[in-house]
């Protein structure tokens, strides 16, 4: 940071198309507030610049799904982003969006700069179009039957079926999903920024002078570039988006790509209307881009190309990218519903914000794909957050009111003890710093942790509850030091778990703090008065994580229940055969469990005929059998009587295989007559 005067920090663009997920925070917003909060506690001049991204073809389909404009559906989701961030406490100082105005007027001056300056290439190409909606098609807008796995509902950039890539070309029997009519393939022209031109300094700049990128981000720059580079499409035709800004572009925007990260720029203008261009052009300032790693390519060899070729912009300094957050072993979806909704769970778990955030740092995909699990949710929080810093912050507190009546005691002389805590706690402080300068915020939350389980040992140590009774001086000076040790955590846990260091600021009367305050050990002064001692964290119970997890399972099984294909039809069978099946209604007397049979259960049915005994193979979809009786139930009445288990069953009762696997009894919609048939 000494080459630098500021810091620009910019974080991904969510799209505003569904809410954020724990997968979006653990890869990208949680990280890069970490990071600015610590600056600003350093007291360096720092920007975060955060925004949803509006345009592209999943808003058009979604708003053409509801029956409702693209505008209405950016509109809700923007709302719901902006106000989630803010009750994590995503401390943005500016949150916009790219339908704004002064987005659309940036990316198009930002455009005509490089088309002016013949940046870009022009290329006409056939694409499929809608003969009756009388528009292109972009790819998702296009289905047919998949040539590789014969699903007849593939989209025209991959088939969800068997997961292949797809181009619409490949598709049998194309139609629109617009207006259901066959496309037909049109010339159409585009602009192309030509990647490969950049290719030579790209791989100079990231490769020779980024060295000290992550090394999955250098790897997969590294990947790209010795694939060699394409030129890309930097305008596309559809009706959503910024209008590329040329004579002969009606009906073509920019796409998606090019214009959401200059919402970087448009949003700092927006904040800074007079000052922006110190933030993007000064050569004092650096800027860091946060992203998921879906992202790198975009952030580490497209916007750097578009930002040389345009010629007065800064590079990104770094670009410190996370992998993916699965959950619960299984990638998050958001189209099979298995997130984690940030606003879900702030309506779910009020208060516990700073839980979410430390669980999602403490298990960050930094370098690798890692794994949420509810469980571990709740183990660091009763483990980690209430048994190790809760816990001595509140003895602490607790213990000095006791003793002093709430008052800073006076510190005497130190024991070799005493100052050996100073020096371990006092290492924390170079160990945090050292971590979060380069982006290691799982490493630097162990720091700030080890001051807690610091503080824990030396009272455990001390017990200064046994020696307030013979020794009070020496007393005195231990609850000092961990009281200083309690103010400690309120500085180092602040960029982490910033709404419990405003609390914890608070009990302890603390007014400003810097970080340069850190490992200091006169933070209160003698006879300063803490303020009422409340519980930092509370223990998070079973039935807490067992809902949480119920929820998961609930949308996993109505997503194979919305996914659910029957099995195919068998053979035809002659109608006089099937004459021959005599399907009856009967009223279930008893029902139990066949001894040693997981699977069979013991009918006793009333057949309208003197009653018969059945055994069906249907115990664990029901394992209460004795809720069967007085249900009514369709059975096959001319079956061969047939021994099971000992058991002499006289048909067969009737159930269907839910898509889950389970079987369901087959019954009247009304009850009926014993012994009615079915037919």
């Amino acid at each position: 940071m000494d080459k630098f005067k500021r810091t620009l920090v910019t974080t991904a663009l969510p799209y505003a198309n569904g809410p954020v997920h724990i997968g979006h925070l653990a890869g990208v917003y949680v990280p890069a507030d970490i990071y600015v909060r610590y600056l600003r506690l350093k007291g360096e001049e720092v920007l975060f610049i955060g925004g949803s991204d509006e345009h592209g073809v999943p808003i058009t389909i979604k708003a053409r799904k509801e029956g409702v404009t693209p505008q209405d559906i950016v509109d809700r989701y923007h709302g719901i982003i902006k106000k989630s961030f803010e009750e994590l406490g995503i401390s943005f100082d500016i949150y916009s969006r790219t339908s704004s105005k002064i987005h659309h007027e940036t990316s198009s001056d930002f455009f005509r700069r490089l088309y002016e300056k013949g940046e870009f290439i022009e290329k006409t190409s056939e694409q499929y179009y809608d003969p009756e909606a009388n528009q292109f098609l972009a790819d998702r807008y296009i289905m047919g039957t998949c040539p590789h796995c014969k699903n007849p509902n593939a989209y025209g950039d991959q088939c969800e079926a068997c997961g292949t890539s797809l181009s619409p070309l490949e598709l049998i029997d194309p139609h629109s999903t617009i207006s259901g009519a066959k496309p037909i393939l049109k010339e159409t022209k585009h602009w192309y920024l030509p990647l490969d031109k950049h290719e030579e300094w790209l791989r100079k700049w990231i490769l020779e002078e980024h060295k000290e990128w992550k090394t999955n981000v250098y790897g997969q720059c590294k990947s790209w570039l010795d694939m060699g580079l394409q030129p890309r499409a930097v305008s596309r035709d559809l009706d959503w988006g910024v209008p590329v800004p040329v004579e002969g572009a009606e009906g073509k925007v920019l796409y998606v790509w090019f214009d959401a990260p200059i919402g970087y720029i448009s949003n700092t203008k927006e904040l800074l209307p007079n000052d922006w261009e110190k933030w993007w052009k000064d050569k004092d300032t650096r800027m860091l881009h946060f992203i998921g790693k879906d992202n790198i390519v975009f952030h580490c060899i497209v916007f750097p190309a578009m930002l040389k070729a345009e010629g007065s912009y800064n590079l990104p300094d770094n670009v410190p990218a996370n992998e993916f957050l699965n959950l619960e072993g299984d990638k998050i979806s958001t189209s099979r519903n298995w997130a984690v909704w940030l606003h879900e769970y702030l309506q779910e778990m009020p208060g516990k914000q700073d839980v979410l955030r430390y669980v999602l740092t403490a298990n960050a995909p930094e370098t690798k794909d890692n794994d949420f699990t509810w469980k571990d949710f709740q183990t660091r929080n009763n483990s980690e957050l209430v048994a190790i810093f809760g816990n001595f912050v509140n003895r602490a507190l607790v213990l000095t009111q006791k003793f002093y009546g709430g008052a800073v005691p006076a510190i005497g002389e130190l024991a070799e003890i005493d100052r050996q805590t100073i020096a371990e706690f006092q290492k924390v402080k170079a160990n945090m710093e050292h971590n979060l300068d380069i982006f290691r915020f799982r490493d630097a939350l162990k720091e700030a942790m080890e001051l807690a389980r610091i503080g824990n040992k030396y009272l455990a140590d001390m017990e200064p509850w046994k020696l307030i009774k013979t020794d009070e001086v020496r007393t005195a000076t231990i609850m000092h030091v961990a009281l200083q040790i309690a103010a400690n955590l309120a500085i180092a846990f602040e960029p982490f778990t910033p709404f419990t260091a405003k609390k914890l600021r608070n009990m302890l009367s603390m007014s400003e703090i810097k970080w340069s305050d850190l490992g200091r050990i006169d933070l209160l002064k003698e006879g300063s008065h803490i303020g009422q001692v409340e519980l930092l964290f509370e223990k998070i119970e079973d039935d807490v994580v067992a809902f949480q997890i119920n929820k998961l399972e609930e949308a996993k099984k109505k997503n194979e229940l919305s996914n659910y294909k029957p099995a195919e039809v068998k053979a035809n069978v002659p109608f006089e055969e099937w004459e021959k099946t005599d399907i009856r209604v009967g009223t279930v007397l008893e029902c139990c469990k066949v001894p040693k049979a997981d699977k069979l259960l013991q009918f006793r049915i009333d057949d309208g005929m003197g009653g018969r005994t059945i055994v069906s193979g249907i115990a664990q979809s029901y394992p209460e059998p004795e809720k069967l009786v007085g249900r009514q139930v369709l059975f096959i009445a001319n079956f061969e009587p047939r021994k099971l288990r000992g058991i002499v069953s006289e048909g067969m009762i009737l159930s269907a295989v839910d898509a889950d696997g389970k079987l369901v009894l087959c019954e009247p919609s009304r009850e009926v007559k014993p012994g009615c048939t079915v037919g």
